[in-house]
């Protein structure tokens, strides 16, 4: 045990495949089994309540930790607003799951699955343990995926094939949006100016701005994938 804290706190920026990358993951794939199981015996009034607790933890982490970076002294309109995908819809995410509208679920599991996936695959923190930007970037990604896979298994809530075209859709609304704060404020969120620094798939496609044009593209097999277990299993899911 000594030796694994040892190993977190010497790693600096969070490189794939070691503790500081596998732990996390693990330690919330263990989580959702046990929450899932002990959610689905409860009442449906008891399932609500988690599925809102667990939006309201995502979001105030996020919030809290823009709040401390804010009284630091040490923030940036243009690097640190929280507009990249996930911690946009880290914030926003308390909506869907107070509400939960169907329409919400329909383009959230699309986005969450496909870009919350790549960040945990690939994760880009500068600072790892025991940084509250570390902690912040797991719950942020790994907390989206668990919401969305709560709504799915717990409450279950489906996509259906013309989901997949709604967020779609939706995600051209969100890109136009960043272009326009990227535009003004001389930001890369999103990184629709530039690659990220970190090691990510956007390193195997070519340069600006033709990896924009190819994800995209990539898109369209990417979101029917996701939807194809849904389509396969129909209502089966269990």
């Amino acid at each position: 045990m000594n030796f694994l804290i040892i190993l977190l706190i010497n790693i600096q920026r969070v490189t794939i495949g070691s503790a500081q990358h596998v732990l996390p993951i693990v330690l919330a794939v263990l989580f959702c089994v046990v929450l899932f199981r002990f959610a689905k015996r409860g009442p449906q009034k008891q399932k609500e309540v988690l599925f809102q607790a667990l939006g309201i933890f995502v979001s105030l982490t996020i919030i809290v930790f823009h709040s401390y970076k804010i009284s630091q002294g040490d923030y940036s309109v243009s690097v640190d607003l929280p507009l990249y995908l996930c911690s946009f819809l880290a914030l926003i995410i308390p909506v869907f799951t107070y509400y939960r509208k169907y329409w919400m679920y329909e383009i959230l599991l699309f986005w969450i699955i496909a870009g919350t996936s790549q960040g945990v695959i690939t994760p880009d923190i500068a600072v790892g343990y025991p940084s509250f930007d570390f902690f912040r970037y797991w719950i942020a990604h790994l907390g989206l995926l668990t919401i969305i896979f709560y709504a799915t298994f717990v409450l279950r809530m489906r996509p259906k094939l013309k989901s997949v075209f709604k967020s779609l859709v939706a995600i051209q609304g969100y890109l136009i949006a960043s272009f326009g704060i990227n535009a003004l404020l001389g930001s890369n969120y999103s990184y629709l100016n530039r690659k990220p620094e970190s090691a990510s798939v956007l390193d195997y496609l070519p340069d600006w701005p033709y990896y924009i044009i190819v994800v995209e593209v990539a898109l369209i097999p990417l979101f029917l994938l996701i939807y194809l277990p849904f389509y396969l299993t129909r209502k089966k899911i269990t």
